[in-house]
């Protein structure tokens, strides 16, 4: 058995990891929006504003998440 065998341990190529990065940010991406236009949504059906504003907030939360790990994957890959 090799070391990597007994790790467990798998490597991935750049192409691979960027693919499956790309995933995951997709998911934020999409999540975000949905969150978004439920909110306005809200805004829409209800005359409660409150709610609305705060479904907003979080997605927008939802996309600053998503910034920051782009920026740091976009950092991690230029070191490389």
């Amino acid at each position: 058995m090799t070391a990597q065998q007994i790790t467990g341990k798998r490597t991935f190529t750049p192409q691979q990891e960027f693919e499956m990065m790309k995933l995951v940010l997709d998911k934020f991406l999409w999540i975000g929006t949905v969150i978004v236009a439920y909110g306005f949504y809200l805004m829409a059906v209800k005359t409660d504003i409150t709610d609305s504003l705060l479904m907003i907030a979080a997605g927008a939360i939802v996309f600053i998440i998503f910034i920051v790990l782009l920026v740091r994957d976009y950092e991690w890959a230029k070191k490389k």
